[in-house]
């Protein structure tokens, strides 16, 4: 089953969402910052989108600019930073099978289904 980590405030996911709708293809939506993945899920997700964990961090946030822009972080400390504020996970995230996309453009959804 496709996978998609949504977040409704973002106007990407919301159209990553009708993207899949369009598909007619069945999907299951993640509310990511109300169901925070795992570590390990986490991990998984990285692995799959063939990336760093840096990479899915999403810079431009208050947050990330507070708290951790200019420090040297560990992969290990950029999943510990992206689970105790899941607003840094970059959205949306599709998952379809052991294949991964960002939703950056929404267009790399297509890439997947």
């Amino acid at each position: 089953m496709i996978k998609i980590y949504h977040n409704n405030r973002c106007s990407k996911s919301r159209c990553g969402i009708e993207i899949l709708e369009n598909s007619g293809k069945e999907f299951e939506i993640v509310k990511y910052l109300e169901e925070v993945p795992t570590e390990q899920e986490l991990k998984e997700i990285i692995k799959l989108l063939k990336i760093s964990p840096i990479q899915l961090v999403r810079k431009n946030e208050k947050i990330w600019k507070e708290e951790f822009k200019g420090k040297e972080l560990s992969d290990s400390e950029v999943i510990k930073a992206m689970l105790n504020n899941p607003k840094l996970i970059e959205r949306p995230i599709v998952i379809n099978g052991n294949k991964a996309v960002i939703g950056r453009p929404t267009e790399n959804i297509l890439t997947i289904l």
